[in-house]
């Protein structure tokens, strides 16, 4: 399971950012941050995932379901917090698990809408 050593290399890397420490659950990885962001994270592997966050009401997911083969990112994608999908800015399917939420995070510690990174600002 991926989600003990992410437990560790966030703790690590953005405990100067974290409400708290993150949070082990059954078959998620809870993160909260200082500016109010929640992240759930279910990471089974480099070509799997989901990457859940709320910031007040928007609620925002990056996965790799497969079901969005107009996005130029498929299958991974970005549902908004309006509803919109849209290519994933943020991850590369089959990269490091690491890289791909260490890259979530800072995006979320700077925009937690992403707004900069689909073209809304």
């Amino acid at each position: 399971m991926l989600h003990p050593a992410l437990k560790d290399a966030i703790d690590r890397e953005f405990a100067a950012v974290m409400a708290e420490p993150a949070e082990l659950c059954r078959d998620a990885l809870l993160v909260r941050l200082e500016n109010d962001v929640a992240i759930e994270l279910r990471i089974a592997g480099a070509e799997e995932y989901s990457i859940a966050w709320r910031w007040g009401e928007a609620e925002l997911r990056i996965d790799t379901a497969p079901l969005h083969r107009q996005l130029a990112t498929f299958p991974n994608h970005l549902h908004d917090g309006e509803g919109q999908l849209w290519p994933d800015p943020l991850t590369r399917l089959g990269s490091d698990p690491w890289d791909n939420v260490r890259a979530v995070i800072a995006a979320l510690l700077e925009d937690p809408l992403l707004e900069t990174h689909i073209g809304r600002d």
